[in-house]
């Protein structure tokens, strides 16, 4: 288990999660676009949701977003429907956490994963991230401007 999280100019860890379709997403399939991964705690929770209506009501341009939390599909696929999310929320359920691990933001004393945020490039290269505590939300602002400088 990585216990700091995947850093800056390293390989994006490579994976395959449901959505809350079921449908299988993997992050190779995105080679060639810049991708905004997005690691929350959980569904139906008050921070989480905040973050995700942000993301909804402010899309971000120029970049494939990928939401990845720890809730079943089942639980993503109530939460995405109610709150009218149409980006991928990907279930990192079982094994629990798994991709939350490879990036270094599981925290394993909640089972959950912590605020963390990577920019790829193309090549699947992180070129930009925070992680945040479980109680700090982060700035969309902030994913917006790390995309301007990533050519």
């Amino acid at each position: 288990m990585n216990a700091h999280p995947a850093e800056v100019g390293a390989r994006a860890p490579d994976f395959e999660l449901q959505d809350q379709h079921g449908t299988p997403v993997s992050l190779r399939q995105f080679r060639g676009e810049k991708v905004v991964l997005v690691f929350y705690p959980l569904a139906f929770s008050g921070i989480c949701g905040s973050e995700l209506s942000a993301l909804r009501d402010q899309p971000i341009e120029g970049a494939r977003l990928l939401t990845v939390s720890v809730d079943s599909v089942f639980a993503l696929r109530a939460w995405a429907d109610r709150e009218g999310y149409a980006f991928p929320l990907l279930s990192d359920f079982w094994p629990h956490g798994q991709v939350a691990q490879a990036y270094g933001v599981f925290d394993e004393e909640k089972g959950v994963a912590r605020r963390g945020t990577f920019i790829l490039d193309g090549e699947g290269v992180i070129r930009w991230s925070v992680v945040n505590p479980i109680s700090e939300a982060r700035d969309i602002a902030d994913y917006v401007k790390a995309l301007a400088d990533i050519t």
